[in-house]
């Protein structure tokens, strides 16, 4: 076994890991690797889609790489909402595959969830790869639901009312809206809590928070964190909706389908073409709510929980997210 080591991310890690991640998916897909002149290329600009350096910006504490003889050969990546954690994107260079190199990544992100308290944690993976699915086991992860990656072209909708945007509000009144939202995933899941991303979106200017208001506008009813454009986890032409939640409740329906048109009228306003969202399968009204507004999966991986319960997913709940 080589002598791998394991340590924090740091800053000048990043266009390496972010170099590997992509090397590391494309060549377990079956895709020819970059020719040397476009790697370089690649390497020299700002990515179309970026899991890297956004995750490592929003919690450096929460990033690991695995290095042999000097060279880093692998990258792990956690994510703290709260009581649910879950970690992504763990890649490992081809040429060291097979090496246990992803078990002594995880083992830190352990350790990271339970100074965390985190009370469930997931991932999502390959459903077709039995060897990602043992891997995972290790750990006590175990598969439960599909996950589907869906998308659908950006297209005139009925106007809709009783929305605005995080990055609109006064810097005086951001925190208390956290504070609404952090309630809001509470109802959903005890101590679920997504402001880590919903600052990362507004501090590194990835995209925008989508505010869903009542009929009134006094309560808050649903939110949706956006991320849109190159460097960011959508890429060109896109706005990947990365987590949006209803409140809980017989309303939750209709509410649901005014955060998707929401979304879509931002995305609109942003120029872009296309949306991108997952949702977990075992939250099948959501998942319904989606087709029936056009949406269609491209492509579709399974989430892995520890302890192996549905969390947050399970019928009744309104929320998109994938674990990714």
């Amino acid at each position: 076994m080589p002598d791998i080591s394991i340590r924090p991310l740091r800053e000048a890690d990043l266009a390496e890991a972010g170099r590997i991640v992509p090397l590391a998916f494309g060549t377990f897909l079956g895709h020819p690797p970059p020719a040397p002149e476009e790697a370089a290329e690649a390497s020299a600009t700002t990515p179309d889609t970026d899991y890297v350096r956004t995750r490592w910006l929003a919690d450096p504490s929460a990033a690991f790489v695995a290095e042999l003889d000097g060279a880093l050969v692998g990258s792990v990546f956690a994510v703290h909402w709260g009581s649910v954690g879950f970690f992504g994107p763990l890649t490992v260079h081809p040429n060291y595959w097979d090496q246990s190199i992803g078990q002594r990544l995880l083992r830190p992100v352990m350790e990271r969830f339970a100074s965390w308290g985190v009370t469930h944690a997931g991932l999502f993976t390959f459903a077709q790869s039995p060897k990602h699915l043992h891997l995972y086991q290790r750990f006590d992860f175990w598969p439960r639901f599909l996950t589907a990656i869906m998308s659908k072209p950006v297209a005139a909708t009925d106007p809709v009312s009783g929305w605005s945007r995080f990055s609109a509000l006064p810097a005086s009144e951001q925190e208390a809206c956290l504070a609404t939202c952090r309630a809001l995933t509470g109802a959903i899941y005890p101590g679920l809590d997504v402001a880590l991303d919903i600052r990362a979106v507004q501090m590194q200017h990835l995209g925008d928070t989508v505010l869903l208001w009542d009929d009134d506008g006094s309560q808050l009813v649903g939110f949706a964190v956006c991320h849109f454009g190159p460097g960011t986890e959508a890429g060109h032409g896109k706005c990947y909706v990365k987590f949006g939640a209803i409140h809980p409740g017989p309303n939750a329906p209709r509410e649901f389908e005014r955060l998707l048109r929401a979304c879509e009228t931002l995305a609109a306003a942003e120029g872009l073409i296309s949306l991108e969202a997952g949702v977990n399968l075992g939250r099948h009204e959501a998942y319904r709510a989606l087709l029936a507004r056009g949406w269609r999966a491209d492509f579709q991986g399974v989430a892995m929980h520890r302890p192996n319960e549905p969390g947050y997913h399970h019928p009744g709940v309104y929320v998109i997210d994938d674990w990714r």
